[in-house]
């Protein structure tokens, strides 16, 4: 078995490299090279059958990931797969199961198997949540765990790998230490058993289980800022580097990677963080969370993050993993979904048009060109979410053309329209 970056460095075109190129609308040959060089990634388990390609990096369309998962608080699978419907019917590129409650096999199994879309996995919370320990933990524990997932077709899996006994004393200046809940996990059992962090040490056999089945790394960024406070410290930048090496590490092992980035960054430090992650990490994809801008929207983060995540893409972030309305405060309904999808929707296409992807702008044109024209039905068709747009539109009672904000004595569109056709009413006069 290979990955799809042996058969990139072998000069081989994949079946999934054909199927990205003709959606991306990118040359194929430029598209096998850039996965050669490690700067374009296409999560594709051997094992996820009805698998829809999905490749994430340089020059391509900036992409949208969206967590769902069951808690110990909640965990009905038949609501984590309506969240997964809602994923594929308003066009998110992957789907990560963070399940940490109910029966995690039965779930992620039922989520692979409704998903044409890659599917991600964090595989230290089921390490801890089977083994009902953290202090006592084996490495074998998630040797085994990495297996029995990856064997079950996940995609892409977060590996806290670059968390180590050297970058803890770093955390000391931080506001509220750590948020990741895989790189807190991590930390305890380091603490406790005096050890160095086990993915790290045993990284070259995640490595090799990776390779047998193709799943992707995606490097994860268990130090990552949790509050603006922290943003951009030595701790967060001391592991980015770390990641870096591990990178070329398993780019040896020829498993493909992609890195974590933060999730708290001011405004004026979102450029500085992607262009330190291209440096460290050799040009890796970034997949971001959020990240959010303030720390003052608990209940709107989904707006805060997506504010941030639209200049992370502008700037040449390559992934973005929505944030809800829950963030921080609760496991999101499926509303609570579709509202972070819509939310990352927008940001992802809105870096797009920032970064100049071909064609990017061009259903924002011809939108616009419905409006002008008052083509509601168009409009519609063309919106990000139709229905909201539709029942808006129908809850005012109109059947016109013009809408309920100026109606139709001060529509600038419909004046304009008018001054424009005098105009050349006025010409055709004077010819005749």
């Amino acid at each position: 078995m290979a990955t799809q970056l042996h058969y990139a460095r072998q000069g081989t075109i994949t079946k999934e490299m054909k199927y990205v190129s003709s959606v991306e609308n990118i040359d194929v040959e430029l598209l096998r090279q850039r996965i050669a060089q490690g700067s374009i990634v296409i999560p594709a388990n051997l094992n996820h059958k009805n698998l829809k390609p999905v490749a994430i990096g340089k020059g391509l369309k900036t992409k949208i990931n969206a967590n769902v998962g069951a808690s110990k608080i909640r965990a009905c699978i038949k609501e984590e797969l309506e969240k997964v419907k809602l994923c594929k019917k308003y066009g998110v590129d992957t789907v990560m199961d963070l399940s940490t409650g109910g029966n995690l096999n039965e779930i992620r199994e039922a989520i692979i198997n409704e998903s044409s879309m890659p599917i991600g996995i964090v595989p230290t919370y089921q390490v801890v949540e089977e083994n009902n320990t953290i202090e006592n933990l084996k490495p074998d524990d998630w040797l085994d765990i990495i297996e029995l997932q990856a064997k079950q077709g996940v995609d892409f899996m977060t590996i806290h790998a670059g968390v180590l006994q050297k970058t803890l004393p770093l955390l000391k200046t931080r506001l509220i230490g750590v948020v990741s809940r895989g790189g807190a996990i991590l930390i305890r059992w380091m603490k406790a058993n005096n050890k160095e962090n086990p993915l790290y040490t045993h990284f070259e056999q995640i490595c090799d289980i990776f390779r047998k089945y193709d799943v992707a790394f995606s490097l994860g960024d268990g130090l990552r800022p949790g509050c603006l406070h922290d943003a951009t410290d030595k701790s967060q930048i001391a592991e980015l580097k770390i990641l870096g090496q591990l990178t070329l590490k398993a780019w040896e092992k020829e498993c493909q990677v992609m890195i974590e980035g933060p999730g708290h960054i001011p405004l004026n430090e979102i450029k500085l963080n992607v262009e330190l992650e291209k440096k460290y990490c050799h040009n890796a994809p970034f997949y971001v969370l959020g990240p959010l801008v303030t720390d003052i929207a608990p209940g709107y983060d989904h707006i805060t993050s997506s504010i941030g995540a639209a200049v992370a893409g502008m700037h040449g972030a390559d992934f973005l993993c929505y944030v809800t309305a829950a963030e921080h405060l609760g496991l999101p309904t499926p509303e609570m979904v579709k509202q972070g999808i819509i939310a990352y929707k927008i940001a992802a296409h809105s870096a797009d048009i920032a970064k100049g992807i071909p064609n990017a702008r061009d259903r924002d044109d011809e939108l616009s060109k419905a409006r002008f024209n008052f083509d509601w039905e168009k409009q519609f068709s063309l919106a990000l979410d139709p229905e909201e747009a539709r029942r808006i539109r129908s809850d005012l009672n109109l059947d016109a053309d013009f809408c309920s904000m100026c109606g139709p004595e001060y529509c600038a569109m419909r004046l304009y329209s008018k001054t424009s056709n005098d105009k050349n009413k006025i010409k055709e006069e004077k010819i005749t």
